[in-house]
């Protein structure tokens, strides 16, 4: 799938818009599940764990397909 894959700025700020989505939903998961409670404050740290979990993850997956080809919005200066 070329959106995990591909290291296009396109791709790169879709999938920073998905990681963001997904963070949302869990954070909302309480207005989902009737049985859960968050508090808002609590809403907002489970947010950003999401964001620290999914980057990093996100920023494999794009690095492995950087060695397999040459991009042109690559910042590596080759010599």
């Amino acid at each position: 799938m070329k959106l995990l894959t591909s290291n296009d700025w396109q791709y790169r700020l879709l999938r920073t818009i998905i990681q963001g989505i997904i963070g949302v939903l869990v954070a909302n998961l309480d207005l989902l599940v009737s049985k859960l409670t968050f508090d808002p404050a609590i809403k907002t740290m489970i947010v950003a764990l999401c964001m620290a979990v999914l980057s990093p993850i996100m920023a494999e997956i794009g690095s492995r397909n950087d060695d397999h080809h040459d991009d042109e919005n690559s910042y590596i200066i080759k010599g």
